[in-house]
C-alpha cells in the first residue's frame, strides 16, 4: 500500500482563501464578493490587498450571486463567498435564474458544509447542496479533500469558463495531497490500488477512506480508493475501470445520500456495469449541534463505517 503522511492537519476553507489570495495576485479579473463572512471564507488577505475588487455585500446573499453574474458582463471572473447552506439554498433561484441558465462565470465558493460545521447545528449544516448544484445544467460541482487540493482547486478553476460549485468546510482535517499539484477538472484520483473492494469518497471522507484501507489490508482486503474531487463532470471510466476489476464499490460522501455522489455513481453503474454499492452518508437526515467528530461518528462518517459498509458490500458480490 502507498503510505500517505499527514503534514499537519488545516482546514480546506483557508486552501481556497490561499488560493484566492494568488488569483490576486496573477489574475486582474478575479473579483471576490462576500456576504458578512470575510473571516470565516479566509478572504481577508484578497480584501486587504485588493480593496478594489472586493465586495462586501453584507448578509443580502441574492443580490451577492445578482452582482457576480452581472460583473461577468464585463469580463471579470466572480469569487463569491459564505457558508454552504446560504451558497446554495438560500440563493438557488437566482443560481438557477441568472448564474446557471446563461452560463455566467461565476465561481460559488462554499465553506461550512455538511456536519463537520459542528455547534451551529442543523439549520447551518447543509447536507443537500451537492445534489441541488448538480441538477443545474452546465454547473460544474466540486469538492476537495485538504488544504492542498482546496488550494489548486481555487486556481484552477479560475481557468475553467462557466459556472462553478466549489464545496469545502470548516475543521482542521489531515493534509496529505501533493502541495504544487496540478488539479484536472473531472479527472478521479487514484490514492490506492487495489483488487477487492472499490472505494470512492469524496472531500472530508477521502482521509477516512484511506484509513479504512489501512484496515481492510489488516484483514486481507485489498480495496482501490479513488478520490472524486469533482462530482459533476464525473470521472466515468474511473469508476466503471475500478468495479469492472472488484466487483463491488462503497460511496463515501458528507452528504445526504439521496442526490449526493452515490447516487451519481448508482448511476453509472446500472448504465454501464450494474454492481453491489454500499453508502457511507447521511440517511435522510438534519444534522444537530456537536464537534466535528462527535458528528462524524454519530452519523458514520468516518473510517470504521467505510469498513463495515466495505465488509458488507464484499458478502453481496
Amino acid at each position: 500500500m502507498i503510505e500517505y503522511k499527514n503534514t499537519g492537519n488545516k482546514d480546506t476553507r483557508s486552501g481556497f482563501g490561499a488560493g484566492l489570495t494568488e488569483l490576486g495576485q496573477t489574475n486582474d479579473n478575479v473579483v471576490a464578493l462576500c456576504a458578512d463572512l470575510t473571516g470565516s471564507l479566509k478572504m481577508d488577505d484578497f480584501k486587504a490587498n485588493h480593496p478594489d475588487r472586493f465586495f462586501q455585500v453584507g448578509i443580502a446573499e441574492a443580490n451577492m450571486i445578482g452582482m457576480a453574474a452581472g460583473m461577468t458582463i464585463g469580463g471579470k471572473i466572480p469569487f463569491t463567498g459564505t457558508f454552504a447552506n446560504f451558497s446554495t439554498g438560500r440563493v438557488y433561484d437566482q443560481i438557477r435564474q441568472s448564474v446557471a441558465y446563461s452560463h455566467k462565470n461565476v465561481k460559488i465558493c462554499a465553506s461550512h458544509a455538511g456536519v463537520t460545521l459542528g455547534e451551529d447545528g442543523a439549520t447551518h449544516q447543509i447536507l443537500e447542496d451537492i445534489g441541488l448544484m448538480k441538477m443545474l445544467p452546465g454547473m460544474t460541482v466540486i469538492n476537495t479533500c485538504d488544504y492542498n487540493q482546496t488550494k489548486a482547486a481555487t486556481l484552477a478553476i479560475a481557468k475553467h469558463h462557466g459556472p462553478v460549485y466549489l464545496r469545502f468546510g470548516r475543521p482542521k482535517v489531515a493534509n496529505f495531497t501533493p502541495e504544487n499539484q496540478t488539479f484536472e477538472i473531472g479527472k478521479a484520483v487514484y490514492l490506492q490500488i487495489g483488487n477487492d473492494v472499490t472505494i470512492v469518497a469524496t472531500g472530508h471522507l477521502v482521509w477516512e477512506a484511506l484509513e479504512a484501507a489501512k484496515t481492510l489490508n489488516e484483514k486481507g482486503i485489498s480495496a482501490e480508493v479513488i478520490n472524486i474531487h469533482t462530482i459533476k463532470p464525473l470521472d466515468v471510466d474511473a469508476i466503471i475501470n475500478s468495479v469492472k476489476k472488484t466487483g463491488c464499490v462503497v460511496t463515501c460522501e458528507e452528504h445526504n445520500y439521496l442526490g449526493g455522489l452515490g447516487e451519481s455513481v448508482s448511476r453509472v453503474l446500472a448504465l454501464h456495469h450494474p454492481t453491489p454499492q454500499e453508502f457511507v452518508a447521511t440517511k435522510d437526515t438534519f444534522g444537530e449541534s456537536g464537534t466535528p467528530a462527535q458528528l462524524m461518528d454519530k452519523y458514520g462518517l468516518n473510517a470504521k463505517a467505510i469498513v463495515e459498509a466495505s465488509l458488507t458490500v464484499l458478502k453481496r458480490k
